[in-house]
C-alpha cells in the first residue's frame, strides 16, 4: 500500500517536473531567448554598475532635493495604506462567514475585494492618470485602491479564523450584533489586523517608487528624472536611499508584530 502511494507521488512530481521543463524549453524557443548570451550578460552588468552606479560626492549634493521626495512617498504610502485599512475592515466584517448579516453583503464584498486585488497597481495607476493626470492624488489613489482589496481579502480571513466559542457564549447571554463585534470578534483578531496593515505599509513603500516614476511624484520621479539624465551616480543615491527606508521600515515592522503576536 505505502509502495503504491510513494509510486503515484513519484509519477506526480515526474509528469510536473517533465511538464515545466517543456514549458521553459519551448518559451526559449519561441522567443528565441539565448539563454548563454543572457548569462554572460550578468557579469557585463555587473562591470558596469561598479563602474557607474554609485553615489559620488556630486550626487551627494542633491540630497536636499531628494530628501522631501522620500518623505512624501513614505507618508503617502501610510496615508493610503491606513485610510484603506479602515474601510477594509467594515468589508470584512460584512463579507466573513462569522460576521456578515445578509448574504449579499457577503458576496458584494468578497467582489469588492476580488476586483480590486486583481488588478494590478500598476494598471491602477495608468487609469487614474486618465483622471487626474500626473498628480499625488493618482499615486494614493492607485495604492489605495490596491491596499483596500488585498487587506479587504486578508482581514475577512483572519475574521474567518476566530474561534466561535466566544462568539457563541456572548449570543448565549443575549449580547446583539455589535456587542459581539467589540467583544468577542475585534480582539481576537485584532494582533493579525495589525501585522497584516503594517505588511501592506512595507509592501506600499516598495510600490510607491513604481507608482511615483509613472505619476511624476515622489522618490520614484527623482529615480527616473537622473535616470533618463543620464545621471547614474545620482540615480544610485535615489536607490540607496530606498532600499535604507524599506530596511528600517521593516525593522521597525517586525519589531511592532514582536510586540503585538
Amino acid at each position: 500500500m505505502r509502495d503504491d502511494i510513494f509510486l503515484k507521488r513519484r509519477i506526480s512530481n515526474l509528469v510536473f517536473f517533465s511538464i515545466l521543463i517543456i514549458l521553459t524549453v519551448g518559451s526559449i524557443v519561441i522567443t528565441q531567448y539565448d539563454v548563454m548570451k543572457g548569462f554572460a550578460s550578468i557579469t557585463k552588468a555587473i562591470i558596469w554598475g561598479g563602474e557607474n552606479f554609485y553615489p559620488d560626492a556630486k550626487a551627494l549634493r542633491i540630497l536636499p532635493e531628494v530628501l522631501p521626495k522620500l518623505q512624501e512617498t513614505v507618508l503617502m504610502s501610510i496615508a493610503a495604506t491606513t485610510v484603506a485599512a479602515f474601510f477594509a475592515l467594515f468589508l470584512s466584517l460584512a463579507g466573513s462567514k462569522t460576521t456578515r448579516i445578509y448574504s449579499v453583503f457577503s458576496l458584494l464584498s468578497r467582489g469588492i475585494a476580488s476586483l480590486f486585488r486583481n488588478i494590478p497597481l500598476v494598471a491602477w495607476a495608468m487609469v487614474l492618470m486618465l483622471a487626474f493626470g500626473q498628480s499625488p492624488m493618482t499615486g494614493y489613489l492607485a495604492l489605495f485602491f490596491g491596499s483596500l482589496g488585498f487587506l479587504t481579502r486578508a482581514f475577512m480571513e483572519t475574521i474567518d479564523e476566530v474561534g466561535n466559542n466566544s462568539i457563541e457564549a456572548l449570543h448565549a447571554t443575549g449580547a446583539n450584533y455589535f456587542h459581539t463585534i467589540f467583544q468577542a470578534v475585534l480582539p481576537a483578531s485584532m494582533p493579525q489586523l495589525i501585522s497584516w496593515l503594517l505588511f501592506m505599509i512595507e509592501t506600499n513603500i516598495r510600490d510607491a517608487t513604481l507608482v511615483g516614476v509613472l505619476t511624476g511624484t515622489g522618490i520614484g520621479f527623482s529615480f527616473d528624472l537622473y535616470y533618463k539624465r543620464y545621471d547614474y551616480h545620482a540615480a544610485s543615491l535615489v536607490v540607496i536611499l530606498i532600499v535604507i527606508t524599506v530596511i528600517l521600515i521593516e525593522f521597525v515592522s517586525n519589531s511592532l508584530r514582536r510586540v503585538i503576536l
